[in-house]
């Protein structure tokens, strides 16, 4: 049986957005047995740890480093649902794994769908200062286990394609470990995971997985992770076509979380297969949301250019999922970039308050015929 089949969402969580206390609420109610806490963040919310299955591989995974990626929370929710449905599956694969799953990082950034948390730190640039507290959390979990793999979950914008026509709707990365970018046996031990992964998803999602690139950063959580000897997997969710609230992304980040697993509890630090890691295309950055295409400006001369939008995602008080606040990020020739939805503009009228769209502002305009 395949997951993707049987695949799915747990119905609690409906939106992108995930309400903290909804879900300390909900791990409390149905998880009790299998959460404890390790933790409070700077805005003292409870940060939870699940450990999960009585094999001997260990493997430590968390989610929403970043508040604003909220994917691999639903995908471990999601596992979960699908997995105590068919009990088999559930019982293979946690016989072989133990996994540790570090709920909602920081929470702090989730509540208010930020990427940096109460403090204005980002977790993932702050390995070596330590300046915030839910960093030390995740620190003191590695160096209380003995960890075979991290799982290194996160979410990327829309401007990312694998051709520069699909979206890169899973991007992957086996993080490198110096500037050089060796490619080390941690590295293709990570490979080796991703390169299965990928065979399992490309019929589903064809020219939709991208790999991430291996840059190396000095500060990143997985750098320093996998150069301290961790293999260390690095996930994108990334756009599903027509899907801001990315519900396809989190199908298909569910799945790949299992297939992950899985080839983890096969491949048990083995390297066999990392080659087709390779044959992954590298993410291209080359989209915008929206492209009005040949805008005719108010002005004294003529002046016609194309105008390039993008969506900024906030959580309104009281509202219980996201919104979509448009602002202009480039006026002008675009020419080198595509929008995801493209308004060819010839012979409509530019209505706006002012003769040009303000850089890094929201679109405050309106195209007429």
């Amino acid at each position: 049986m395949n997951f993707d089949q049987i695949y799915s969402p747990n119905p609690n969580f409906p939106n992108r957005y995930i309400s903290p206390e909804k879900l300390f609420s909900y791990l409390q109610t149905n998880l009790s047995d299998y959460i404890q806490e390790i933790g409070r963040s700077y805005l003292d919310k409870p940060i939870y740890k699940l450990s999960i299955g009585t094999g001997t591989i260990n493997v430590l995974a968390w989610s929403q480093m970043h508040g604003n990626e909220s994917n691999a929370t639903h995908a471990m929710l999601d596992l979960l649902e699908t997995l105590n449905k068919t009990p088999e599956m559930k019982e293979d694969l946690f016989s072989k794994i133990k996994l540790d799953f570090i709920f909602m990082l920081n929470p702090d950034g989730s509540e208010r769908w930020t990427r940096l948390n109460a403090a204005d730190i980002d977790l993932n640039r702050d390995f070596h200062n330590e300046s915030s507290t839910e960093i030390k959390f995740l620190k003191n979990a590695v160096a209380s286990g003995k960890y075979d793999y991290a799982l290194n979950l996160h979410e990327q914008r829309t401007i990312f394609t694998t051709d520069g026509i699909h979206p890169a709707t899973l991007s992957f990365l086996a993080p490198s470990e110096n500037i050089e970018r060796t490619v080390t046996d941690n590295r293709k031990k990570c490979m080796a995971v991703i390169g299965s992964v990928y065979d399992r998803l490309k019929e589903l999602i064809p020219n939709q997985i991208g790999r991430y690139t291996d840059e190396f950063y000095p500060t990143s959580t997985g750098d320093n992770f996998i150069k301290s000897g961790m293999p260390t997997i690095l996930f994108e969710g990334g756009h599903f076509a027509d899907d801001y609230t990315r519900k396809g992304t989190r199908k298909y980040y569910t799945i790949a979380l299992y297939y992950a697993l899985k080839a983890i509890s096969e491949l048990n630090a083995s390297i066999d297969g990392w080659e087709k890691y390779l044959e992954i295309p590298e993410n291209q950055e080359t989209h915008y949301d929206i492209i009005y295409r040949n805008v005719k400006l108010n002005t004294d001369h003529e002046c016609i250019l194309d105008v390039a939008v993008q969506y900024r995602e906030v959580i309104e008080e009281g509202k219980d999922e996201i919104s979509f606040v448009p602002f202009v990020m480039e006026v002008g020739d675009v020419k080198k970039r595509k929008g995801w939805l493209e308004i060819d503009c010839t012979g409509k009228k530019f209505v706006a308050a002012s003769k040009y769209p303000k850089l890094d502002a929201p679109v405050e305009f309106t195209i007429e015929d």
